[in-house]
């Protein structure tokens, strides 16, 4: 049995969630949140912070897992829906800004 944790719709690009998901691929949980309490990318650390608490706070309430020994499987970036906005630019030109979403997926399974 794994836990699994959505955050859908986060508004940062996918591209620079993928970069500190893979920091913590395959660690154990309580390793992992040291390992983004430290991250330079910190609005990216504090969303996967609350999301790894988020799958802890699941197995807590379960009495099935054993906290300690949870590991985060699986956690990747999908892409979401991107908002499209125009900047005006000079001599009446336009151009198209491109706001990119994410939807990120984690899963916990015990070692």
């Amino acid at each position: 049995m794994a836990i699994t944790v959505k955050n859908r719709k986060v508004g940062i690009a996918p591209r620079k969630v993928r970069q500190v998901c893979d920091l913590v691929r395959n660690k154990k949980a309580s390793e992992a949140i040291k390992i983004l309490r430290f991250c330079e990318k910190k609005e990216i650390a504090l969303m996967l912070t609350k999301l790894i608490n988020s799958g802890l706070a699941i197995a807590a309430d379960s009495d099935k897992y054993d906290i300690d020994n949870l590991v985060l499987t699986q956690i990747f970036t999908d892409e979401g829906p991107t908002l499209k906005r125009i900047q005006p630019r000079a001599q009446g030109r336009a151009f198209r800004v491109r706001k990119r979403s994410s939807h990120v997926t984690l899963e916990l399974k015990e070692a």
